[in-house]
C-alpha cells in the first residue's frame, strides 16, 4: 500500500500530459484531463528506495529489465516529464542521492569510450547513415534524409572555418573520419584526427587507405591531453566530445584547444550542453556514456575566454539533434531483426530508451546542442565580416 501511495503522489504532478497508469496490482489510474496518451504499466513493484536514491537508474533499470512497459512514446513521455516544473525529472536533485564516480584519467577515459563506441561497428552501421556520423545532423531542408543531413552538417563545421588549402586541421574526437576526410578531400587540408575507439580507429585507417589519402591525412588512437604540446594546427574540430571529458576537465580541455590553435587558428567545437546549467544524469553515466557530464552553456564560456580563446559565433542546433535522435530511433527499429541476433532483449531496450529519451530532452529544452566558433588572437580579423559565408554552398 506504501508503494502505490509513493508512486500515486509521485507521477501526480510529474507530466504535462493525460497518462493512464496501470499498478502491479491490476489497479488502474488516469492524470491530466482528456484521454491519456500514453500508458505506463508498472509489471512488477519498484522499490521505493531505490527511486529515492537515484531515481533515473531506478526507473531506467526498471524499463530494461521490463518491470516497467511504455505504450505510446517514450520520447512524448519524458518531454512531458521535463517540460513539468514539479516533475521528479525536472526537480530530480531531490531524488539523487547517489551518483556515480569518474576520474577521468587517460586510463579511466580509453575504458570509458570503448565501453560505447567500441561495441562494433557493425551495429552502428545498422543505424547511423552511410557516413557513420554520430552526432548532431543538420536538416536544410525539412525533407533531407538523414545521409543529407549529415553531409550538410558537415560541410556547414567546414565552411564556417572559412579553410584554405594547404593548411593543417586536427579533429579531436573524430569518431569513423567523415569530417576529417571530407577537410582533406574538399578543402585539400593535410589532416590529423584522435580518437580512443579501437573500432572507430581502425575504420578510419581502412578509410585513409581506400581513397589514397596517406599523405594527407592520419588518424591516432590517442587522448586528447597526449597530442604533444609542440603541435599546433590552422584549425581544430571536436564534435560530440566534450560531454565526454568531466567537469573538472573542462578548463583543460579548453586551455589544450587553445594550446593545438597556431596564432590566429579557429577552432569548432560542437557538443550537448545546457542552458540551465551543467548536470549528469545516473541512468545514462551507468549504463550508455560512463563518466559523462552535460555543461552549462555559461560554464563552456567562461572556459573558452578564460583560455585565450574567443568566441565568433554562437548557434544552438537543439531541434536539429532532435531530428537526428528521431531518425536514429526510427533506423534502430527498422532493424531490430538483425540487432536481436546481436544483442539480448535488455540491451535492446537500453538503447531504445537511450535514444527516445534524448530526443525527448531536446524536444522539452533540458538539453541543448551549441557550435561554438572561436578564434585564438585578438580579433579574428581574416573572418568574414557577415555570416553569409557560411551559407554559401559553392564554398
Amino acid at each position: 500500500m506504501f508503494e502505490k501511495t509513493f508512486y500515486k503522489k509521485l507521477l501526480k504532478n510529474s507530466f504535462n500530459i493525460p497518462l493512464r497508469v496501470k499498478f502491479w496490482d491490476g489497479s488502474v489510474k488516469e492524470y491530466g484531463d482528456g484521454d491519456p496518451q500514453i500508458t505506463l504499466i508498472f509489471n512488477r513493484k519498484i522499490p521505493v528506495k531505490s527511486v529515492l536514491t537515484n531515481s533515473s537508474i531506478a526507473l531506467g533499470e526498471a524499463y530494461m529489465n521490463g518491470d516497467i512497459e511504455i505504450k505510446g512514446s517514450i520520447e512524448d513521455l519524458i518531454c512531458a516529464a521535463y517540460q513539468k516544473k514539479s516533475s521528479f525529472l525536472e526537480n530530480g536533485k531531490k531524488f539523487i542521492k547517489y551518483m556515480p564516480k569518474f576520474s577521468h584519467s587517460v586510463k579511466s577515459s580509453v575504458k570509458d569510450i570503448q565501453h560505447h563506441y567500441d561495441i562494433g561497428n557493425n551495429f552502428y552501421e545498422l543505424w547511423l547513415d552511410k557516413t557513420m556520423t554520430y552526432s548532431s545532423a543538420y536538416f536544410e531542408h525539412p525533407g533531407d534524409s538523414l545521409y543529407q543531413a549529415q553531409l550538410n552538417k558537415v560541410d556547414y563545421i567546414l565552411r564556417k572555418l572559412d579553410p584554405k588549402p594547404g593548411r593543417t586541421f586536427l579533429d579531436i574526437g573524430c569518431g569513423w573520419g567523415t569530417l576529417m576526410l571530407r577537410a582533406a578531400k574538399k578543402y585539400n587540408l593535410k589532416v590529423a584526427g584522435i580518437t580512443l575507439s579501437r573500432e572507430q580507429y581502425n575504420y578510419v585507417e581502412e578509410q585513409i587507405k581506400k581513397d589514397g589519402l596517406q599523405d594527407q591525412a592520419k588518424v591516432e588512437l590517442k587522448d586528447y591531453r597526449n597530442i604533444g604540446k609542440n603541435e599546433q594546427y590552422d584549425y581544430v574540430t571536436s564534435i560530440g566530445m566534450f560531454e565526454h571529458v568531466g567537469k573538472k576537465n573542462l578548463g583543460e580541455y579548453c586551455q589544450l584547444l587553445s594550446q593545438y590553435l597556431k596564432p590566429n587558428g579557429r577552432a569548432l567545437i560542437n557538443g550537448v550542453t545546457r542552458q540551465q546549467g551543467g548536470a549528469t544524469n545516473g541512468w545514462i553515466d551507468k549504463w550508455i556514456f560512463p563518466g559523462g557530464y552535460v555543461p552549462g552553456l555559461t560554464e563552456m564560456l567562461n572556459h573558452i575566454i578564460g583560455n585565450g580563446m574567443q568566441i565568433y559565433d554562437l548557434e544552438s542546433c537543439r531541434r536539429q539533434y532532435q531530428w537526428t535522435l528521431e531518425a536514429w530511433d526510427h533506423n534502430f527499429r527498422k532493424h531490430l531483426p538483425e540487432i536481436k541476433k546481436m544483442f539480448d532483449e535488455k540491451f535492446i531496450r537500453m538503447w531504445d530508451l537511450y535514444l527516445q529519451s534524448c530526443a525527448g530532452g531536446f524536444k522539452a529544452g533540458n538539453i541543448d546542442d551549441f557550435q561554438f566558433l572561436l578564434f585564438k588572437g585578438p580579433s579574428g580579423y581574416d573572418l568574414p565580416m557577415t555570416r553569409d559565408y557560411m551559407y554559401d554552398h559553392n564554398k
